[in-house]
Protein backbone atom coordinates (compact mmCIF):
# COMPACT_ATOMS: atom_id res chain seq x y z
CA UNK A 1 0.00 0.00 0.00
CA UNK A 2 1.33 3.71 -1.18
CA UNK A 3 0.50 6.61 0.60
CA UNK A 4 -0.37 9.83 -1.77
CA UNK A 5 -0.14 13.11 -0.09
CA UNK A 6 -1.40 15.33 -2.93
CA UNK A 7 -3.71 17.87 -3.97
CA UNK A 8 -5.03 18.98 -7.48
CA UNK A 9 -2.18 20.26 -9.50
CA UNK A 10 0.02 18.97 -12.31
CA UNK A 11 2.16 18.18 -10.72
CA UNK A 12 0.02 15.93 -7.72
CA UNK A 13 -1.62 14.27 -10.51
CA UNK A 14 1.27 13.09 -12.24
CA UNK A 15 1.73 10.70 -9.33
CA UNK A 16 -2.17 9.53 -9.01
CA UNK A 17 -2.32 9.15 -12.76
CA UNK A 18 0.85 6.99 -12.38
CA UNK A 19 -0.30 5.17 -9.77
CA UNK A 20 -3.60 4.48 -11.19
CA UNK A 21 -1.91 3.31 -14.65
CA UNK A 22 0.35 0.89 -12.81
CA UNK A 23 -2.70 -0.54 -10.66
CA UNK A 24 -0.88 -0.34 -6.98
CA UNK A 25 -3.02 -0.18 -3.96
CA UNK A 26 -3.02 3.36 -2.63
CA UNK A 27 -4.57 5.43 -0.24
CA UNK A 28 -4.77 9.25 -1.29
CA UNK A 29 -4.48 12.17 1.87
CA UNK A 30 -5.48 15.63 0.34
CA UNK A 31 -3.18 18.47 1.49
CA UNK A 32 -4.41 21.95 0.72
CA UNK A 33 -2.41 24.14 -0.60
CA UNK A 34 -4.83 26.78 -0.78
CA UNK A 35 -4.73 26.71 3.16
CA UNK A 36 -0.65 26.23 3.21
CA UNK A 37 -1.64 22.46 4.82
CA UNK A 38 2.06 21.52 3.36
CA UNK A 39 3.86 23.60 5.61
CA UNK A 40 2.30 21.42 8.31
CA UNK A 41 5.25 20.35 10.93
CA UNK A 42 3.50 16.36 9.63
CA UNK A 43 4.07 17.34 6.44
CA UNK A 44 7.60 18.68 6.68
CA UNK A 45 8.83 15.01 7.71
CA UNK A 46 7.65 13.51 4.44
CA UNK A 47 8.58 16.36 2.16
CA UNK A 48 11.06 18.76 3.64
CA UNK A 49 10.77 21.08 0.75
CA UNK A 50 7.30 21.30 1.78
CA UNK A 51 6.11 20.64 -1.98
CA UNK A 52 3.43 17.90 -3.05
CA UNK A 53 3.16 15.18 -4.21
CA UNK A 54 5.19 13.03 -1.65
CA UNK A 55 4.58 9.27 -0.88
CA UNK A 56 5.08 6.56 1.45
CA UNK A 57 5.55 3.27 0.34
CA UNK A 58 4.05 0.91 2.90
CA UNK A 59 6.37 -1.72 1.82
CA UNK A 60 9.71 -0.66 2.83
CA UNK A 61 8.72 1.90 4.78
CA UNK A 62 10.11 4.71 2.13
CA UNK A 63 8.85 8.18 1.52
CA UNK A 64 9.86 10.25 -1.18
CA UNK A 65 8.84 13.26 -2.36
CA UNK A 66 9.62 15.25 -5.75
CA UNK A 67 6.83 13.98 -8.35
CA UNK A 68 10.13 13.15 -10.73
CA UNK A 69 11.86 11.02 -8.30
CA UNK A 70 8.46 9.31 -7.51
CA UNK A 71 7.39 8.74 -11.19
CA UNK A 72 10.92 6.81 -11.42
CA UNK A 73 10.60 5.41 -8.36
CA UNK A 74 6.94 3.50 -9.27
CA UNK A 75 8.78 3.06 -12.60
CA UNK A 76 11.05 0.77 -11.31
CA UNK A 77 9.26 -0.85 -8.69
CA UNK A 78 6.77 -2.02 -11.23
CA UNK A 79 8.69 -2.27 -14.27
CA UNK A 80 6.22 -0.78 -16.05
CA UNK A 81 6.40 2.52 -18.31
CA UNK A 82 10.01 2.92 -17.47
CA UNK A 83 12.37 0.69 -19.40
CA UNK A 84 14.77 -0.97 -17.13
CA UNK A 85 18.09 -0.11 -19.72
CA UNK A 86 19.30 1.27 -22.34
CA UNK A 87 18.55 3.99 -24.29
CA UNK A 88 14.69 3.73 -24.23
CA UNK A 89 15.22 4.01 -20.24
CA UNK A 90 17.07 7.54 -21.13
CA UNK A 91 14.75 8.81 -23.71
CA UNK A 92 11.94 8.65 -20.57
CA UNK A 93 14.53 10.22 -18.15
CA UNK A 94 15.26 12.64 -20.86
CA UNK A 95 11.73 13.66 -21.58
CA UNK A 96 10.58 13.78 -17.97
CA UNK A 97 13.89 15.83 -17.29
CA UNK A 98 12.59 18.20 -19.75
CA UNK A 99 9.06 18.46 -18.19
CA UNK A 100 10.61 18.71 -14.68
CA UNK A 101 13.26 21.70 -15.96
CA UNK A 102 11.10 23.32 -18.60
CA UNK A 103 7.48 22.66 -18.42
CA UNK A 104 6.93 22.78 -14.68
CA UNK A 105 8.63 26.36 -14.01
CA UNK A 106 8.30 28.08 -17.11
CA UNK A 107 4.53 26.97 -17.70
CA UNK A 108 3.93 27.49 -13.72
CA UNK A 109 5.66 31.05 -14.02
CA UNK A 110 2.83 31.52 -16.87
CA UNK A 111 -0.31 30.54 -14.74
CA UNK A 112 1.33 32.86 -12.11
CA UNK A 113 1.22 36.32 -13.78
CA UNK A 114 -1.61 35.20 -16.83
CA UNK A 115 -3.81 33.54 -14.81
CA UNK A 116 -3.78 34.51 -11.30
CA UNK A 117 -2.16 38.32 -11.77
CA UNK A 118 -3.36 39.26 -15.04
CA UNK A 119 -2.53 43.40 -15.93
CA UNK A 120 0.12 43.62 -12.66
CA UNK A 121 3.12 42.57 -14.81
CA UNK A 122 3.00 43.15 -18.75
CA UNK A 123 6.61 41.87 -19.57
CA UNK A 124 6.07 38.75 -17.42
CA UNK A 125 2.93 37.72 -19.17
CA UNK A 126 4.69 38.64 -22.53
CA UNK A 127 8.20 37.07 -21.75
CA UNK A 128 6.37 33.09 -19.61
CA UNK A 129 3.53 33.60 -22.70
CA UNK A 130 6.28 33.32 -25.33
CA UNK A 131 8.46 30.75 -23.40
CA UNK A 132 5.13 28.75 -22.78
CA UNK A 133 4.18 28.73 -26.98
CA UNK A 134 7.84 27.54 -27.62
CA UNK A 135 7.38 24.60 -25.11
CA UNK A 136 4.33 23.17 -26.67
CA UNK A 137 6.13 24.09 -30.03
CA UNK A 138 9.34 21.56 -29.03
CA UNK A 139 6.97 19.08 -28.10
CA UNK A 140 4.47 19.14 -31.38
CA UNK A 141 8.06 18.58 -33.37
CA UNK A 142 8.88 15.61 -30.86
CA UNK A 143 5.48 14.35 -31.61
CA UNK A 144 5.73 14.20 -35.13
CA UNK A 145 5.26 11.04 -36.40
CA UNK A 146 5.12 9.61 -32.71
CA UNK A 147 2.12 8.33 -30.33
CA UNK A 148 4.10 9.68 -27.10
CA UNK A 149 7.49 11.31 -26.55
CA UNK A 150 9.26 8.24 -25.93
CA UNK A 151 7.77 6.01 -28.45
CA UNK A 152 6.00 4.56 -26.09
CA UNK A 153 3.51 5.46 -23.48
CA UNK A 154 6.00 6.05 -20.31
CA UNK A 155 6.14 8.30 -16.87
CA UNK A 156 7.64 10.69 -19.46
CA UNK A 157 3.76 11.29 -20.97
CA UNK A 158 2.02 10.66 -17.80
CA UNK A 159 4.09 13.82 -16.52
CA UNK A 160 4.20 16.15 -19.22
CA UNK A 161 0.19 15.81 -19.69
CA UNK A 162 -1.32 17.50 -16.42
CA UNK A 163 0.61 20.38 -17.56
CA UNK A 164 -0.84 20.71 -21.06
CA UNK A 165 -4.32 19.83 -19.29
CA UNK A 166 -4.36 23.71 -18.31
CA UNK A 167 -4.17 25.05 -21.85
CA UNK A 168 -6.83 27.39 -21.24
CA UNK A 169 -4.78 28.78 -18.36
CA UNK A 170 -2.08 29.62 -20.96
CA UNK A 171 -3.72 30.64 -23.31
CA UNK A 172 -2.69 28.01 -25.97
CA UNK A 173 -5.23 26.88 -29.02
CA UNK A 174 -4.09 23.12 -28.83
CA UNK A 175 -5.56 23.37 -32.66
CA UNK A 176 -2.23 25.35 -32.95
CA UNK A 177 0.19 21.98 -32.21
CA UNK A 178 -2.25 19.91 -33.82
CA UNK A 179 0.51 16.73 -32.76
CA UNK A 180 0.46 18.02 -29.28
CA UNK A 181 -3.54 18.28 -29.27
CA UNK A 182 -4.07 14.54 -30.92
CA UNK A 183 -1.34 13.10 -28.33
CA UNK A 184 -3.88 14.94 -25.61
CA UNK A 185 -6.84 14.11 -26.37
CA UNK A 186 -5.65 10.46 -26.78
CA UNK A 187 -4.34 10.33 -23.08
CA UNK A 188 -6.92 12.16 -21.99
CA UNK A 189 -9.51 9.27 -22.86
CA UNK A 190 -7.72 6.60 -20.80
CA UNK A 191 -9.54 5.73 -17.93
CA UNK A 192 -6.56 5.99 -15.42
CA UNK A 193 -6.21 9.15 -16.28
CA UNK A 194 -9.86 10.00 -15.97
CA UNK A 195 -9.73 8.71 -12.86
CA UNK A 196 -6.26 9.60 -11.73
CA UNK A 197 -7.24 13.19 -12.35
CA UNK A 198 -9.72 13.42 -9.94
CA UNK A 199 -7.56 12.47 -6.85
CA UNK A 200 -7.85 13.66 -4.08
CA UNK A 201 -11.35 15.68 -4.92
CA UNK A 202 -13.43 16.17 -7.99
CA UNK A 203 -12.22 18.88 -9.73
CA UNK A 204 -14.62 18.49 -12.70
CA UNK A 205 -13.96 17.42 -16.33
CA UNK A 206 -10.73 16.96 -17.30
CA UNK A 207 -10.50 20.05 -20.50
CA UNK A 208 -10.48 19.14 -23.69
CA UNK A 209 -10.00 21.14 -26.57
Amino acid sequence: MIDLYTWTTPNGRKVSIALEELGLPYTSHAIDITKDEQFAPDFLKISPNNRIPAIIDRDNNMSLFESGAILIYLGDKTGKLLPKDGEKRYRVIEWLMWQMGGVGPMIGQAHHFLRQNPGKAPYAEERYHKEALRLYGVLDRRLEGRDFVADDYSIADIAIWPWIARFEWHRVDLNQFPNVKRWYVSIAKRPAVQKGYQVPKDAGAVPMP
